[in-house]
């Protein structure tokens, strides 16, 4: 069974949605005080009743029933990183009477095995008792199995038997209340009082790898660590930059064609699709939507990329950096306020009180990023991110803001106190006298920025392609509320001293705007300058995930997150220790990954090929002392080659012993700190180098005899 909308002659506006159990839905399906009960849930949390929630299960189950489900999940986001599931079927047993049941209370709550799943020391192995609970702000929706059947997914949140998190929603969902919070009592402070909430909006965008199923099937790298740990540069890469938003061929525009239809159903908003900068690189954006929304379609996003891909005989690629050589993948999260009454807060806008509105939230996201530099690098810190982060083709580790010359002026006018109110043609007043005007298109685009303001939001270029955006997104959105709360006090305090409202706001955005000035910088972030001038201005340089991920442990940054109850006392320790230990872990499978594939494949075949070469020139010998035309530096070549070949391959069996040292020694070490910084330290430097020598051996040894396929066989095949 697949989603389809060629029923509605192929109309994408027909069939979004037509797999979930949306408001239209609901409203078509529950009586009148039911669907006004659970709208009311959705719009601002109220419990929903169990009554309320026994009619909406038995709606829920004839809608998914008629669309092939024969079974039901609490659909949830572990601290995997992806997604998890557990399938029960709506049919039960009643005095031997079979009978489709879905109740209110098995809609709301389930339970499963949380003992292995990673809770950072928050449960233990015999600790198995765990709970997803129901999440009405995401709609339900049905999965299509391979089997002609489907499957009811019920988003949820996923909590220990304590009540901590041990998902990534819940954090997500809590720091979308303290940021709507902050929000509001900033703006009733410049004097707004018809906005009730404020919500973060995301677009996702992503980026990934296609390459033929044949190929991925022969590298065990690609199977095991998602990208390949072996592979000599093929002469043409993407020096001519011509793939980039180039023709799509036929048999990609046919995977990305049913892709869009299967997240069409879904109600995930697709819009754009492009090929990316890197051979068999591509990318699909959809519009933007509530945060907690967009993390859970983007997972979709994902999963439905690689059941499509297989589908069509082709293995996505997710990883950051799957190719040496070539640009990596990102997920650029684009982000903005929108608040209840339909206003985008980072965009400049028309009216005098609207643009004062920007300032302040501009000003905060600046304020937010300085301080919080290291949590933000730590939100997006994976072993597989470390390898794009500043590697001149993906935003460098130093946390940094671009905003663009126009809005730096301002910025810079404001903080010096040399302002005007004239207005220019084309640009808009800022509603204060003493401050100047702003454009409506006020920035360039910097691609070298990891956060970069783009005209009516922030682009955070850093997020890894593999992630869920659901971390980023909590930390972004705390740290912003976190702001938003400390200069809504300073405003309260200049107030109540008796300050004029504009003339206290004015200074508060002075101070601000002079204090987080470090944190902006227009330039090129890939440049060894920058490298140096951020050093300067005292920004943080984490460029391993080792470093970056001990911000978790920050004990003013766990302050933060606990006054803002988005994380409870143990819960940043416990992604402290997961993503550590996810860290090591990782680059720990690819040390052994490539240890197997040199010691099973590379050096089979160097020494065949040494074998072959030998073979050869001791019979060209012999036919040329035969023959009397022996001649004195003949075969000098031949055997330059074999020497070659030769020296490779000792040098390769020194170097997996060195690796193999290396691998016991992480084995036997069993803090994770320790750990990290081995394979930080230890592991990746030693991996380097044997790559580097088994490359140098593919572009020797005959192609044929070559044990897998090589970056010309993968990239240019699809």
């Amino acid at each position: 069974m697949r989603h389809d909308v060629d029923s509605n002659g192929g109309r994408a506006e027909f069939a979004f949605g037509s797999a979930t159990f949306h408001l239209r839905t609901m409203r078509d399906s529950l009586p009148g005080d039911v669907y006004g009960s659970l709208e009311k849930t959705i719009a601002s949390g109220e419990r929903l009743q169990p009554k309320i929630a026994n009619a909406v299960a038995h709606a829920m189950k004839v809608w998914a029933m008629s669309r092939g489900a024969t079974h039901y999940c609490h659909w949830f986001q572990p601290l995997t990183g992806s997604t998890a599931e557990k399938h029960d079927a709506f049919l039960t047993l009643e005095n031997g009477v079979p009978l489709e049941r879905f109740s209110g209370s098995q809609l709301i709550q389930g339970e499963p095995d949380a003992s292995s799943f990673p809770s950072g020391g928050m449960r233990s192995t015999f600790e198995a008792r765990g709970y997803t609970a129901w999440d009405p702000g995401t709609p339900a929706f049905v999965m299509a199995n391979p089997s002609g059947t489907a499957t009811l997914c019920v988003p949820s949140v996923f909590l220990s038997y304590n009540g901590e998190a041990l998902d990534e929603k819940t954090p997500l969902l809590r720091s979308l209340d303290a940021l709507s919070r902050a929000a509001v009592r900033m703006l009733r402070l410049l004097g707004n009082d018809e906005v009730r909430s404020v919500t973060a909006m995301v677009g996702a965008e992503q980026e990934y790898f296609l390459i033929d199923r044949r190929h991925f099937d022969s590298r065990p790298d690609l199977k095991m660590a998602g990208r390949t740990l072996l592979g000599a540069r093929p002469p043409k890469g993407q020096q001519l930059a011509d793939h980039y938003f180039g023709s799509i061929s036929e048999r990609v525009l046919d995977f990305m064609t049913e892709v869009e239809r299967e997240l069409i159903a879904l109600g995930v908003p697709v819009r754009t699709r492009h090929n990316e900068v890197a051979p068999q690189q591509f990318e699909v954006a959809p519009y933007h939507e509530p945060a907690n929304i967009a993390a859970d379609h983007n997972l979709l996003l994902m999963e439905t990329l690689r059941k499509i891909a297989a589908r069509k005989g082709l293995a996505l690629l997710l990883h950051e950096k799957p190719f040496e050589g070539i640009n990596g993948s990102g997920k650029h999260v684009n982000w903005s306020l929108r608040t209840s009454c339909g206003r985008n807060l980072f965009d400049p806008g028309a009216t005098p009180q609207a643009n004062r509105e920007f300032l302040v939230f501009l000003v905060a996201v600046l304020k937010a990023v300085f301080e919080r530099a290291p949590i933000i690098r730590a939100s997006v810190a994976t072993a597989g991110n470390d390898h794009r982060l500043g590697a001149n083709e993906a935003p460098p580790a130093v946390m940094s803001v671009f905003i663009g010359e126009q809005l730096t002026r301002l910025l810079d006018a404001v903080a010096g106190g040399t302002v005007t109110d004239e207005a220019e043609p084309g640009v808009l007043s800022t509603g204060l006298p003493s401050l100047p005007t702003i454009a409506r298109d006020n920035t360039d685009r910097n691609r070298t920025s990891p956060f970069a303001f783009t005209g009516n939001k922030f682009e955070f270029r850093a997020v890894g392609s593999s992630m869920s955006i659901s971390m980023p997104a909590t930390v972004l959105n705390t740290v912003v509320a976190e702001a938003l709360e400390t200069m809504a006090d300073s405003l309260e305090a200049r107030l109540a001293n008796g300050g004029d409202p504009e003339g206290a706001l004015r200074e508060l955005l002075r101070a601000e705007i002079r204090n987080s000035r470090p944190i902006r910088f227009e330039g090129d972030g890939y440049s060894g300058a920058w490298a140096e001038e951020a050093e300067r201005r005292g920004l943080p340089d984490l460029r391993t995930s080792a470093d970056a991920l001990e911000a978790w442990t920050c004990p003013d940054t766990r302050g933060v997150f606990r006054k803002l109850d988005v994380f409870k006392a143990g819960e940043m320790a416990a992604r402290f220790q997961v993503r550590m230990e996810q860290y090591a872990s990782a680059l720990e499978i690819e040390g052994r990954t490539l240890l197997q594939m040199v010691r099973t494949m590379v050096l089979p075949a160097g020494m065949r090929y040494q074998g072959q070469v030998a073979h050869s020139i001791a019979g060209l010998l012999e036919v040329s002392r035969r023959s009397g035309t022996l001649a004195e530096g003949r075969y000098d070549p031949q055997v330059a080659l074999l020497d070659t070949l030769a020296s490779s391959v000792a040098k390769l069996i020194e170097l997996t012993e060195r690796l193999d040292e290396i691998l016991a020694g992480i084995d036997k070490e069993h803090d994770i700190r320790a750990r990290a910084r081995l394979c930080t330290d230890a592991l990746i430097p030693a991996m380097r180098q044997l790559r580097s020598v088994a490359d140098g051996l593919e572009q020797i040894v005959d192609q044929e005899a070559w044990p897998m396929p090589t970056y010309l066989d993968m990239l240019f095949d699809v």
